[in-house]
């Protein structure tokens, strides 16, 4: 019988769809810093409509009870980190332009793999080292050498949310062992608008029709976008879906000239394609090692560490 759950065509589509729901997400936080909406303000918003619509749709179908758990100490951690990287990257797409701050998120699996090797001791071989160098060699042709550099506080905020971004996927992969995805959305998501919560009588400021509307946007963008990404790993493997991930890019470039008239830099279309060809082959590569594991663990064989060069 085939595989209902292989449909490669239907995770590429679902994956790009989500990717530019991602894009269209930080386009509206953009535009709402720039209203003088406070990031803990669209974060709260971002996060909150999640948890009535999971409830409601959960409800709807007689299952909430897949929304129990026994990890709420884990779901804290990662809430803690996730903020800090939501955070990092509004500011960082008020800051610098869109194409910019979205080129500096690729480096979240270079982050990973400095992670892997220097705290969780894992070997990294040649391969993943030679991405990393030349994923942060393109970090630095995009911040512009030349004399024109770029926003220091939004390549700071980028490159900070995507180390952040790096660390959430150690924890989420830890919490996938037990969990489900809809539990891992659910559980942030609450978590998550409960710290917010705390700074809106704050920040929080009368708003016009049109900010208001473009908050309730923000939110049921997020949400689409966090399912379309998930509901992508159902039907492809990760190593061919995540390569789509590159095509926020392009709504991003779009975005800004459409939306606020920027011209990406020559400096961007060189040190872009670095980025996201160190992470591609960083995908490219980890795909490969686990499917070796995969293989020796068929086979009865215990999984051998990497072959020198191999990593």
């Amino acid at each position: 019988m085939p595989d209902n759950s292989s449909r490669p065509l239907l995770a590429v589509g679902l994956r790009c769809l989500g990717t530019a729901l991602v894009a269209t997400m930080f386009m509206l936080a953009k535009l709402l810093g720039q209203r003088g909406v406070a990031v803990t303000e669209s974060i709260f918003w971002l996060l909150f409509i999640t948890v009535p619509a999971l409830i409601a749709w959960l409800g709807s179908r007689g299952q909430l009870q897949r929304l129990a758990t026994t990890r709420i100490k884990g779901y804290l951690v990662r809430t803690a980190v996730g903020l800090a990287s939501t955070a990092f990257g509004f500011v960082a797409a008020k800051l610098l332009h869109l194409a910019e701050f979205t080129t500096l998120t690729f480096t979240a699996p270079l982050f990973a793999v400095v992670i892997a090797a220097v705290i969780l001791r894992e070997h990294v071989g040649p391969w993943r080292w030679g991405a990393v160098i030349c994923g942060f060699l393109g970090v630095l042709v995009i911040a512009r050498p030349d004399g024109a550099p770029i926003s220091l506080v939004g390549a700071a905020c980028g490159l900070l949310s995507g180390l952040t971004t790096g660390v959430v996927s150690f924890q989420i992969r830890d919490l996938a062992t037990t969990e489900q995805p809809i539990n891992a959305v659910f559980w942030y998501a609450a978590l998550g608008s409960l710290a917010m919560a705390v700074f809106l009588p704050f920040v929080s400021h009368r708003h016009d029709a049109g900010t208001w509307a473009l908050l309730l946007l923000l939110g049921l963008v997020g949400l689409c976008g966090q399912l379309l990404l998930v509901a992508a790993l159902r039907f492809g493997p990760v190593s061919s879906v995540i390569i789509m991930d590159t095509t926020q890019l392009l709504w991003a470039a779009l975005y800004g000239r459409f939306i606020w008239n920027e011209l990406p830099s020559p400096t961007l279309w060189l040190g872009a394609p670095m980025v996201i060809l160190a992470a591609v082959v960083i995908a490219w590569r980890e795909h490969r090692l686990s499917r070796l594991a995969a293989g020796a663990a068929r086979a009865g064989f215990p999984a051998a560490p990497p072959a020198p060069g191999g990593g």
